[in-house]
Order: C-alpha cells, then sequence, then structure tokens
C-alpha cells in the first residue's frame, strides 16, 4: 500500500501546477483505499510477484477518484473526505477535467498490464456511467423496482469492486477460474456493502450517519426498502408523501421511513444481502485452498455482522 501511495502521487502529476493541485485534491485527504487493497489481495492468489498488482490497483482508485470528481459536479456537492470539493473550490469545469485527467491516467497506468486490463478498465467505467445516468432517470420516480435498483448499486458500486479483485488476480498470475470465482465473490459483496448502506441511511441515527436519517429520500433517491414499501399496502400514502414535495420536508421523510419499517420491508432487503452473502461464501469455495481463502471467509462473516447491526 506504501508503493501505492507513491504511485498515486507519482501518476497524477500533470506538466501543469495548476492541474497536479487539483488532481491531488481528494489524493491528499486520504480515504479507505480499499479499491487497491482489495486488488493487491486478490493478486496473492496467484503465483506471480512484481509490480502489475501494485499498478492494478493505482488503477482502479484512479478511475475510483475521477468518478467522484464527477459524481461531486452532479449531485452539486460541497465537501468530500471532510475538505472542500473541487467543483466548489474552483469550479464544475475545473473538477471535470481533473476527472476526465485522473481516468485518462488510469488507462495510462494499466496499458502494459496488457489488453485485458485496458479493456476491463474501459468496460467498467462505461458501467458506472450507466449505473449514475440509471439514477438520474430513476430520480424521484417511484415506477421502477428491484431490477432497476440492482443495475444501479451493480453500476456504481459493485462493478468496481469486482474490477478491483478481478484485476488484481489476474496481475497475480492467478488461473482463469480462480479470476472468475474470485470476481464473482467480490461483485456479492460490493452489492451487499451498498444494500446496507441503503438500509443503514434509513434507520441509522445521525450520530452514525453524520447526516440526517433519510437522506437518500431527501435527494430523490428511492433505494429497495422504500420502492418495496410504494408496492405494498401503504403504498398509496407513500406515493402521495413522495409526489411531488422535492425538497421533501423532513416531517415527509420521517413517514415515509416509519411506513417502511412497520410494513417489515427493511428485514425483506436484509434477507436478500445475506443470501448474497451465501453466493460470496460458495464462489470463495471454488478457490484452491490458498492462505487467502480463510480471509476470504472472515470478510463473509464482518458481511453477515454488518447485516446483523443494520438489522437492529
Amino acid at each position: 500500500m506504501e508503493q501505492v501511495e507513491h504511485r498515486l502521487t507519482e501518476v497524477t502529476v500533470a506538466d501543469t501546477s495548476f492541474l497536479t493541485k487539483i488532481a491531488q485534491h481528494l489524493l491528499a485527504a486520504g480515504g479507505k483505499r480499499y479499491r487497491p487493497l482489495l486488488a493487491l489481495v486478490a493478486a496473492e492468489l496467484g503465483p506471480d510477484s512484481g509490480d502489475g498488482p501494485v499498478e492494478a490497483g493505482v488503477a482502479v482508485e484512479l478511475v475510483h477518484l475521477g468518478s467522484l470528481y464527477h459524481d461531486d459536479v452532479i449531485d452539486e456537492a460541497d465537501s468530500r473526505r471532510g475538505k472542500t470539493s473541487v467543483n466548489a473550490n474552483w469550479t464544475n469545469t475545473v473538477a471535470i477535467l481533473a476527472g476526465d485527467f485522473l481516468l485518462a491516467r488510469a488507462s495510462e497506468v494499466a496499458a502494459p498490464l496488457g489488453e485485458e486490463a485496458v479493456a476491463l478498465i474501459a468496460r467498467t467505467y462505461a458501467t458506472l456511467c450507466e449505473g449514475q445516468v440509471s439514477e438520474l432517470v430513476y430520480s424521484h420516480d417511484l415506477a421502477h423496482g428491484p431490477a432497476e435498483y440492482h443495475t444501479v448499486i451493480g453500476g456504481k458500486t459493485a462493478s468496481l469492486i469486482r474490477t478491483s479483485a478481478r484485476l488484481g488476480a489476474i496481475t497475480g498470475g492467478a488461473d482463469r477460474s480462480t479470476v472468475d470465482a474470485i470476481s464473482e465473490w467480490a461483485w456479492e459483496m460490493g452489492m451487499v456493502f451498498q444494500i446496507t448502506d441503503d438500509v443503514l441511511d434509513l434507520i441509522a441515527d445521525e450520530s452514525f450517519l453524520g447526516k440526517p436519517a433519510g437522506s437518500d429520500i431527501g435527494e430523490g433517491t428511492f433505494t429497495l426498502p422504500v420502492l418495496l414499501a410504494a408496492e405494498g399496502p401503504d403504498g398509496p400514502t407513500i406515493k402521495s408523501l413522495l409526489a411531488d414535495g422535492k425538497p421533501y420536508a423532513q416531517s415527509t421523510i420521517e413517514q415515509v421511513i416509519d411506513l417502511t419499517v412497520r410494513g417489515g420491508y427493511i428485514d425483506v432487503v436484509l434477507d436478500e444481502a445475506i443470501e448474497r452473502v451465501r453466493v460470496a461464501e460458495k464462489a470463495a469455495q471454488r478457490i484452491p485452498d490458498n492462505p487467502l481463502t480463510s480471509e476470504l471467509h472472515n470478510l463473509d462473516q464482518y458481511l453477515l455482522d454488518r447485516v446483523a447491526s443494520a438489522r437492529r
């Protein structure tokens, strides 16, 4: 990870100092670096050592960072990771161009890893864009259902998590069946993380979230529990509450949350999350014995604990 941090700083240097400053703005704010870490861990499923896994981690983190710059423009966000966002600190134009620069650097870093790596990075960013567009299309719209919701979170969250694991395993020299298995595991894990995040947005308190509960509803993003509740017995009431009130009053948001929770839809969605963890476990079982496989099981258990905490 130290090598990843060094390379991230190195490859985000531009010919102009101003662009370097903008491109490294979020980089300096830190972050979990979860995606490059996953790439490095997945690389341990193969026999190869060298710079490939580090470069894979750098490439996926650059895609993530570039997408955040663009997301903040779309969301008109004022802050990111405790710092003023690029679009708020400078302009939307600057943020978009800096995001483009980071995405271009991601492709440049991936190029020496081979044609498959470059194609995977490009395809993943296209999927991220599709997920973002779908979310915009469905904004303030209760007419879509679970299939469309899964398309959104698969595109916006799970796709890059899957690519991180897949690219790491490829650069580590893992065999194709192992690459496919860790890719499926990571996809399901990404879906579970997003599903539980969406549940917590409805039921966790402000001290945990750092923002009021129901912020997704306030932004017109209706996640799976609310979509299911809108098709249940209290559906007409929910649809009436969310029909034309944007921005929604906090009291309206609280009513929708109450109807969703009392209808049992939180449990329905968390049951889906548990089933996805089981699918991830089965995928991990296809990986040949490796010191890493026990850690995958530990992560599966972490996801189950996360679901349990959301259920409480």
